[in-house]
């Protein structure tokens, strides 16, 4: 177990899953990951897809070709313009509200946005990743913005959990880029088996700490 993974505290954790009106809120997948992706040429694709499949086995967790029933129940969008989402067939039962909140996207230049469904227990049921490829967000290498969006759907984080810090670092020896440590960690403790697919009350982040500390043969094997 590293330093940096003893290093990060109880505190810190528990910021990763607090949303804006300060409610803690954690949830990972219940279910196979059935990843689809639009508006993209085939080698992004698979550099997205290549991604994914990096950060479910660091968390132990399974993908799929297809959920039995929803068919693809993780949804990537690349586009321009977000007038464009109005423009895809049946995305509004998808997404309810959907012409307002491009509208509000549209008023804030935002210029990514992630939306969930959860299943009966709380856990991440399907996702949908919404990309608009424009300016500062075009110049992103497709390998730094295939495992930044890998890791930010992997888990259901808090509103402010990489705002002032990116998932990702960058080797110094090589330039590589590579998911921080105690991301990495929290990631694969958050898919223990013991741990429950969602939480509500901020003590699991004390878990999560607890996970975090114990000898690297303590740890369950994936």
């Amino acid at each position: 177990m590293t330093a940096q993974l003893r290093d990060l505290t109880p505190e810190q954790i528990e910021a990763l899953f607090t949303r804006n009106d300060g409610a803690y809120a954690f949830a990972r997948w219940g279910r196979p990951v059935a990843p689809i992706v639009f508006g993209v040429q085939d080698e992004t694709l698979k550099t997205l897809k290549g991604a994914l499949e990096a950060v479910m086995t660091l968390a132990g967790h399974q993908m799929a070709e297809t959920d039995p029933e929803l068919g693809s129940n993780l949804m990537f969008f690349f586009f321009r313009d977000w007038d464009e989402l109005l423009e895809v067939p049946d995305l509004n039962r998808l997404i309810p509200g959907l012409q307002p909140l491009v509208a509000r996207l549209k008023e804030a230049d935002a210029s990514q946005y992630r939306a969930f469904r959860f299943d009966d227990q709380g856990g991440i049921k399907a996702g949908f990743v919404f990309l608009r490829m424009k300016g500062a967000m075009a110049q992103i290498p497709a390998e730094t913005m295939a495992l930044t969006q890998a890791v930010q759907v992997a888990l259901m984080w808090g509103d402010a959990a990489f705002a002032e810090a990116s998932p990702l670092a960058v080797l110094p020896e090589t330039g590589a880029t590579i998911l921080r440590p105690e991301i990495a960690g929290v990631i694969a403790a958050a898919y223990d088996r013991m741990m429950p697919v969602a939480a509500d009350d901020k003590s699991h982040a004390l878990r999560l700490f607890a996970r975090l500390q114990a000898p690297a043969a303590d740890q369950p094997q994936s």
